[in-house]
């Protein structure tokens, strides 16, 4: 009995030997999984670009992995740059178990500290911000602001689509003039002044030639451009639209950067004295030709005098286009008044009652 039972425990053995076998030949078959990539080696990056107070392992070491987010250094301030020796860079992330950093040739890492950056143009648009729609001024698009002197560009710790507190504003109304200061942040509860002066004022469209324009010449397009100038310059005369200006013709010379007043144009002339022109006579069933002189100069719908040709008479006539004038017919004669059906009763007396 014995013998029998250990003769069992001896197949079951065999038999788990050779399954044993039979999967260790096929893993070497092909059924081993593959290999794992080793891990990227951490090395040191030689400059970097940080955005808040906190430089981590992540920014200034490549591969950091697990270790990136932890905080080791306090950032430069805004828009400066400092400098960190490889040395205590590699000595700060052993100290936090982050081992066998490359530093390579790098023996000290830049740190920038990138902020918003404000120009001309932020401080501008902020200021017009401020002052628009109020002590009688307009839209912030017509408002323009100068300077008593041109502003630096500085980096502040201000969010994309936040504006720069204004701790004091104001401004005169009889000259415009503006005192501004706002406070701007620069990152670990640090903050700083600044303050600017200069006039800000309300302005409207107008046209002015951008070349001289003889008098006499047509206007067209390309002769004139659109700028923005002082409100209180722009009265009603001044033309603000280039259709006001464009085929007319200049009253007298027109000078690069001077407004065009409505006054300065005039329709163009179709016809000049002296010109042959065609004399038209219309109406109802019948139209009449002849040549004629023109004894003066005329645009379209000028109301000009002519001579007609064959007659040698002097007549008037409408300019209708280049070289036509037409001439109406006569008009009729006054109409006589009615008669009295009183002879006794004037005629301008109302009738009525005779007693």
């Amino acid at each position: 009995m014995w013998r029998s039972l250990l003769a069992s425990l001896v197949a079951v053995a065999l038999a788990a030997a050779a399954a044993a076998a039979d999967g260790a030949m096929a893993q070497v078959t092909g059924a081993l999984p593959p290999p794992k990539a080793p891990l990227a080696v951490p090395k040191l990056k030689r400059s970097i670009t940080v955005t808040s107070d906190i430089v981590r392992l992540g920014d200034l070491i490549d591969n950091a992995d697990a270790f990136a987010a932890i905080p080791v250094f306090r950032s430069p301030d805004i828009g400066t740059t400092g400098a960190v020796p490889a040395r205590r860079v590699i000595e700060a992330a052993r100290a936090h178990n982050l081992f066998g950093v490359e530093g390579g040739d790098v023996f000290e890492v830049e740190v920038t500290r990138a902020g918003r950056v404000i120009g001309r143009k932020d401080i501008e648009a902020r200021i017009a911000r401020l002052f628009a729609d109020t002590n009688g001024l307009g839209e912030m698009a017509d408002l323009k602001v100068s300077f008593d002197r041109e502003p630096a560009t500085f980096s502040a710790d201000l969010a994309p689509d936040a504006d720069l507190k204004a701790m004091r504003a104001a401004r005169d109304p009889r000259g415009g003039r503006f005192d501004v200061v706002f406070e701007v942040p620069l990152g670990s509860s640090r903050r700083t002044l600044m303050r600017y002066t200069g006039t800000v004022i309300e302005t409207a469209d107008a046209i002015v030639p951008v070349r001289t324009i003889a008098r006499g010449e047509i206007v067209r397009a390309q002769d004139l451009t659109v700028e923005r100038r002082p409100k209180a310059e722009v009265t009603g005369d001044i033309i603000g639209t280039n259709d006001e200006a464009i085929g007319r013709a200049a009253r007298q010379a027109l000078r690069p950067g001077l407004p065009v007043r409505r006054a300065d144009l005039v329709k163009p002339d179709l016809i000049k004295r002296d010109d042959s022109v065609m004399l038209v006579y219309e109406a109802p069933g019948i139209m009449l030709t002849t040549r004629g002189k023109a004894i003066e100069s005329g645009g379209e719908g000028d109301i000009i005098k002519v001579l007609n040709a064959q007659t040698n008479r002097t007549l008037q006539g409408v300019v209708t286009g280049p070289g036509r004038v037409d001439i109406g017919p006569a008009a009729p004669p006054p109409l006589a008044p009615v008669a009295s059906a009183n002879p006794l009763q004037p005629a301008d007396e109302p009738p009525g009652r005779s007693e």
